[in-house]
């Protein structure tokens, strides 16, 4: 009684990179900086391609600009977590004058 199991294919709501168009914004694309570069060709060694393919390449520069982002918006979350946690700092404070007094 064996059976066999088949993946089912994802439905994708995008077309593969390679079938779409470039897009059209309003900056031109940068390119790859060295790491980027080794980084992909790291993951193509390990995926067992000899050099970097389009899949490569767009996973890493998605990576950096992610990271980018990332660290913007935690530079305003621990400014407004900076701010807050003053705040209750000196609510406390005046609380246990209160208290005191």
């Amino acid at each position: 009684m064996s059976t066999s199991h088949r993946r089912k294919k994802k439905k994708t709501s995008r077309a593969s990179p390679w079938n779409r168009s470039n897009p059209k914004s309003v900056q031109r694309s940068k390119r790859l900086t060295p790491a980027q570069k080794a980084t992909a060709k790291r993951r193509a060694k390990k995926a067992g391609r000899p050099y970097p393919n389009l899949v490569d390449n767009m996973h890493v520069a998605a990576k950096s600009s992610k990271s980018k982002s990332k660290s913007k918006s935690k530079s305003k979350s621990k400014s407004k977590s900076k701010s807050k946690s003053k705040s209750k700092s000196k609510s406390k404070a005046k609380s246990q004058s209160k208290a005191r007094s």
